[in-house]
């Protein structure tokens, strides 16, 4: 079965090396940050233009609304070239994948997808009802406006002293999560050595090369700065809970959640008659259908769309979880992707969930991310992973 009624494919793109918190690529905003990958890819290119661009990203910015047309012109390519955003949270990316998949045909044939976040420098905003208060004394008295602006104080600001957190709760993503942890019963224990491994095989990945033809390096970093190659399940183990810090049952760590981090990647997504346009050196892999799923996250709990959406591509298609032979699995927390391989095996909650009664096995946990996950190499929430 193809959902799209020709073939899609993908092929690996590049990425930035992804940076720490406030360390090498702090002084980059996601749209430089992303300049450097699309212009690598471009050069790919004979005629480095592909048919249509689309970048994601998830934290607003003041400057701009099209960060993806903001990127391609100040990376000086060919302004002829249509490019728009998506915003899914951190599944932006693959959404701007399927997005191109379902635009390729008739003179599409080559779309160039990514996207960004620098997560070092979250904008910084004016509450609204401050913003509404200074707008009309402009309007009606700007000297006493601009007397005004000399006189705000913290609470007059959108800081983002908790992170990104939810809008209608308030909460953030880890508080959110550790009553998801506590829900599916993951341990501290469970949690570490997921983060562990992630750890190791994404050291592992680097040592190989695998990465090596998938990263552009910057000037001011080479390398993904946030692996730990001396980590420890007892390092892992000293840290103390990072969001749920009074109840004695806090596991979520700052070890064993995603870093802040800065970066920027690309896919590529072609027809058939786009392939020929892409290095014949690039691996393809093809695009045969895909699902998306939302959750109430006051009954299902954050993150756990995954556990949805999974048995129901899976059925669709007649598989079991041992029919794939390699699982990409996005690690925002270890909490997250533990709890929704616990979902995967849970036959009530998928038929309840998800409306499918198959048999869909055990889920293959030796099979996810061979090369490390988020844990380990970074979450620049915008983005996507160009080894997909």
């Amino acid at each position: 079965m193809n959902r799209f009624g020709h073939d899609i494919f993908l092929a690996p793109g590049l990425r930035t090396p992804f940076g720490r918190g406030g360390g090498a690529l702090v002084g980059y905003d996601a749209i430089s940050l992303s300049v450097p990958v699309v212009q690598a890819m471009a050069a790919q290119l004979s005629d480095r233009k592909p048919d249509i661009v689309i970048w994601g990203a998830v934290i607003p910015n003041l400057g701009w609304s099209n960060i993806a047309r903001e990127v391609w012109l100040d990376a000086k390519l060919d302004p002829g070239v249509p490019a728009f955003s998506v915003v899914l949270a951190c599944a932006s990316s693959i959404l701007a994948a399927f997005a191109a998949a379902g635009m390729l045909g008739a003179s599409t044939d080559l779309a160039l997808v990514g996207g960004a976040e620098t997560m070092s420098r979250p904008p910084i905003g004016l509450t609204r009802a401050t913003s509404d208060r200074l707008r009309a004394l402009f309007a009606s008295n700007p000297g006493e406006a601009l007397t005004a602006l000399g006189h705000l104080s913290p609470s007059d600001f959108s800081l983002p002293t908790k992170g990104w957190s939810n809008r209608i709760t308030g909460r953030t993503m880890g508080e959110h999560m550790e009553d998801t942890a506590k829900e599916w019963n993951i341990t501290r224990e469970a949690q570490d050595e997921w983060a562990y491994q992630s750890h190791m095989r994404a050291v592992r990945g680097w040592l190989s090369g695998f990465f090596s033809d998938l990263v552009t390096p910057l000037p001011e970093l080479s390398k993904d700065a946030n692996l730990r190659p001396d980590t420890s399940l007892e390092k892992l183990a000293a840290l103390p809970p990072a969001f749920d810090r009074t109840s004695g049952r806090g596991t979520l760590t700052a070890g064993n959640s995603t870093p802040i981090t800065d970066g920027a990647a690309g896919l590529w997504v072609v027809s058939a008659r786009g392939r020929s346009r892409l290095p014949s050196t690039l691996p393809i892999a093809k695009l045969v259908d895909y699902e998306i799923a939302a959750v109430d996250h006051a009954r299902d709990g954050l993150l756990m769309a995954p556990s949805i959406a999974i048995p129901r591509l899976l059925a669709r298609h007649g598989l079991s979880y041992s029919g794939i032979a390699l699982w990409e699995v996005h690690e925002v927390f270890a909490a997250q992707t533990l709890a929704n391989v616990a979902a995967l095996e849970d036959r009530h909650w998928i038929t309840d969930r998800s409306g499918i009664s198959q048999d869909l096995g055990s889920f293959p946990r030796d099979h996810v991310n061979p090369n490390g996950g988020s844990i380990a190499i970074g979450h620049p929430s915008g983005r996507p992973a160009p080894e997909i």
